[in-house]
């Protein structure tokens, strides 16, 4: 069964940063395109960043640009997302999501159209 589980939320000061984890099962992340969403309280979900299978690829929303850095370790099965400079309206719950599969060395990178969802991890930026 192909699963997504999100973790490294939690608690942090604005100014502060966080590394979230996006560990897949049941599949081989080399062939998958893996993007991060997050969902506000009371607003939709929105596309945050997206690494194609490759690597070669990135993109990000322009709220989180500069700050924010997506990684691929495919050996460990597992994307990042390093968020830095965090602020209060980062706060959401995030999600991972994959999309594929496609060639090792495709440079697709998707923001939408995912085929596989992770259940979530709470991050909260506040003092």
């Amino acid at each position: 069964q192909l699963q997504l589980a999100e973790s490294g939320g939690g608690l942090v000061q604005p100014g502060g940063s966080l590394r979230l984890s996006c560990a897949a099962s049941g599949f081989r992340t080399d062939y998958y395109a893996i993007a991060w969403f997050r969902q506000a309280p009371g607003k939709e979900r929105e596309g945050v960043s997206c690494i194609s299978t490759s690597g070669g690829s990135t993109n990000y929303a322009d709220s989180v640009k500069g700050r924010f850095v997506i990684s691929r370790d495919n050996a460990k099965n597992t994307v990042y997302l390093q968020m830095n400079s965090l602020k209060p309206e980062d706060t959401g719950v995030y999600y991972c999501a994959a999309s594929g599969p496609y060639d090792s060395g495709s440079y697709y990178c998707p923001l939408y159209g995912m085929d596989y969802w992770g259940e979530g991890t709470l991050v909260t930026v506040s003092s």
